[in-house]
């Protein structure tokens, strides 16, 4: 009798055993998964910041308009510091160009801030520039060029889908760029 009770005892042991090796099971399989997630949407992040990286220092800082498309949808919407928007992306370069007729060594070099998640990106650049050129301030007036240089923190943060930028928002402070170069307050 002892015996059949050892048997029984041992055979739910077993049993239990084996029930807690699947739920384990199951709760690995679950953990890899969550892992795999998470890694393919770094792996992901990485890359659209990588592109973030070619689009600023190369494509902006060079004026490679056409080479634009790579990273931005071609009905993205942009919203810039004074909070106007340009909706498509003619309109978004037709928006940036006037910065190089008066500041043509405009640069973008680093980028010290740069994260991301899920479809969004944010980096912060330095944009650095010399007021070298005549600034047209419409109705055929023009700034006469200082020769001073600015140096201004930007930001622009991304909302992706299909591998581009969709929305795209842009700031820094145009005041300081203009104190910096001699014309503001």
């Amino acid at each position: 009798m002892k015996n059949k009770y050892l048997f029984l005892l041992l055979a739910t042991i077993i049993s239990s055993c084996q029930q807690n090796t699947g739920n384990l099971q199951q709760k690995v399989d679950s953990l890899q998964k969550a892992l795999q997630q998470y890694t393919d949407e770094a792996a992901l992040t990485q890359q659209r910041l990588q592109r973030f990286d070619t689009l600023d220092f190369d494509f902006y800082s060079h004026q490679q308009w056409d080479s634009l498309s790579i990273s931005h949808a071609q009905d993205i919407v942009v919203t810039y510091p004074d909070g106007s928007q340009t909706k498509g992306l003619p309109d978004h370069i037709k928006q940036l160009e006037p910065l190089f007729t008066f500041a043509p060594d405009t640069k973008i070099k680093e980028h010290p801030v740069r994260f991301g998640s899920g479809n969004w990106t944010c980096v912060i650049g330095v944009m650095t520039g010399t007021f070298s050129k005549p600034m047209s301030m419409g109705d055929g007036k023009t700034m006469a060029p200082t020769g001073k240089s600015f140096r201004l923190s930007m930001c622009t943060v991304g909302h992706w889908e299909h591998g581009k930028m969709k929305e795209e928002m842009l700031f820094w402070d145009n005041a300081s760029m203009m104190q910096q170069i001699g014309e503001g307050k």
